[in-house]
Order: structure tokens, then C-alpha cells, then sequence
């Protein structure tokens, strides 16, 4: 168990054919100039990067054409154009932090935390067994 931590249930998630599994879906609040918005985010421990569907990039007021950073992504996504941007979240009562994404121009895939940058922010435990997941903010160095 993570000291001062907060444990989430998984969630089910249906795939496109119908099919339902359990899945680590956080819940949280994404700001970006002055709007937010609550989201899910499938935590994945394979993702390099945070990935930002398209439609949630516009919920937040954001202009596809104002994010001067292109980036490429691989796999699936390797078609469609990506740009970065930086969005405040909040995880449950912890302090906001920025998080970094590759927005991109599809819906075809799930708001995804990854290495870059939510697994640097936040310490998170599996405990698949017990169908849970607890989440920390990370642990402070010493000065």
C-alpha cells in the first residue's frame, strides 16, 4: 500500500466488438486556460507518452492550430497528426501538476497516462488480483 496514497477500483471498458475487461481508468480533471474537464484516463504502463484523444483537446478550448510542437507517434497512432501540449490536472484531493501530451487528431483511442509524463508525477501500484490501483504523487527528494 502507498503511503498517503488513493486507491481506485478498475473499471469495465468495452472494446469495439463488444467484448468488456477490467481496466485502470483514473479519474481526473484536466484545465487548460482557465476550462476544465473530467475525464478517465487509462493508465499504461507501455505508453512512452500521454495521449490526448482530439475531442477531448477541443472540450478543453483548445485550437489545433495554435500547438506549434508536432510530434510522431508509433503503432496505431503513427498515421494521424500529433501535436504537444501541457495541461494542468488533479487527481482526486492531491495538488495539480502539469502533464505533458500528444494530442492527436483521432477519437480512435482512449486518453492514455503514460511514462512521459504521469508515471514521473505519480507513484502507482497494481494490485490486479484485488481488481484496484493506488495512486501517490511522487516522492520528494530529500534536500
Amino acid at each position: 500500500m502507498l503511503v498517503d496514497g488513493r486507491r481506485f477500483p478498475f473499471l469495465p471498458v468495452t472494446n469495439a466488438r463488444g467484448d468488456a475487461a477490467l481496466r485502470p481508468q483514473l479519474p481526473l480533471t484536466l484545465t487548460y486556460r482557465g476550462r476544465s474537464l473530467d475525464v478517465s484516463g487509462l493508465l499504461d504502463t507501455g505508453a512512452d507518452v500521454n495521449v490526448l484523444p482530439y475531442s477531448v483537446g477541443l472540450g478543453l478550448g483548445a485550437v489545433w492550430q495554435d500547438q506549434g510542437v508536432s510530434l510522431q507517434l508509433s503503432g496505431n497512432l503513427a498515421g494521424y497528426e500529433t501535436r504537444g501540449i501541457i495541461i494542468g490536472a488533479r487527481v482526486a484531493h492531491f495538488s495539480p501538476v502539469w502533464l505533458a501530451f500528444a494530442w492527436t487528431h483521432t477519437d480512435a483511442v482512449p486518453l492514455l497516462l503514460g511514462q512521459v509524463n504521469f508515471f514521473v508525477e505519480f507513484d502507482t501500484c497494481f494490485f490486479r488480483s484485488e481488481t484496484a490501483f493506488e495512486v501517490r504523487p511522487k516522492t520528494q527528494p530529500v534536500p
